[in-house]
C-alpha cells in the first residue's frame, strides 16, 4: 500500500505548522519552500483540510493557515480521511454483497482486505501530529528560537 502524494503532503505540511509555527499562522509559500511541495497544490490540499476542520485560515498580511485544534488532537487518520476519504484496501464492487454465481471467494479475500483496511486506519489513528513534532526533535530537527549552547573551552 502506498498513501498518495496528496496524503503525504498534507501530513508534512500539517507537521511543519505545528513543528514550525505552533502559535501563529503559516504562510503557504513558507510550507510549499521547506517541505519541497507544489503551492497550488498545497492550496488545494489545504482547502480540504478546512472543509475537514483540521485547519484554519487568517486573511492579511499577518494571515495564513493553522491548526484548528491542538497538535495532540489532530491523527494521522484524521488527515488521511479528510484529503483521501476513508481507507480501503479491497475493490469497493467486490465489497458488496455479491450474488451467488461462483463469487464466494471472493468474499471470503475480500473480508480480509476489509478488516486490514480498519486496521490500517487504526494504526494511523494513533500517530498525532504533536507525536511527529516529538519525533522531530529526537532526530535533530531544531524548532526557529530553540537555543543551542556551544562551549568553548
Amino acid at each position: 500500500m502506498k498513501l498518495s502524494n496528496k496524503a503525504r503532503y498534507a501530513v508534512r505540511a500539517l507537521f511543519d505548522m505545528a513543528f514550525y509555527h505552533p502559535s501563529k499562522p503559516a504562510q503557504v509559500k513558507e510550507i510549499a519552500e521547506r517541505q519541497a511541495i507544489p503551492p497550488r497544490f498545497l492550496e488545494q490540499i489545504f482547502q480540504d483540510l478546512k472543509r475537514a476542520r483540521i485547519v484554519e485560515s487568517k486573511r492579511g498580511p499577518q494571515g495564513g493557515y493553522r491548526l484548528a485544534r491542538d497538535a495532540s488532537d489532530v491523527s494521522l487518520g484524521d488527515i488521511v480521511r479528510a484529503v483521501e476519504g476513508p481507507v480501503i484496501l479491497g475493490d469497493l464492487e467486490e465489497m458488496a454483497p455479491q450474488r451467488r454465481s461462483g463469487q464466494d471467494t471472493r468474499r471470503v479475500t475480500e473480508s480480509i482486505f476489509k478488516d486490514l483496511s480498519v486496521r490500517v486506519e487504526a494504526c494511523l489513528d494513533e500517530l498525532s501530529i504533536a507525536e511527529l513534532c516529538e519525533r522531530g526533535e529526537r532526530l535533530g530537527l531544531q524548532r526557529p528560537g530553540a537555543q543551542r549552547y556551544v562551549y568553548v573551552i
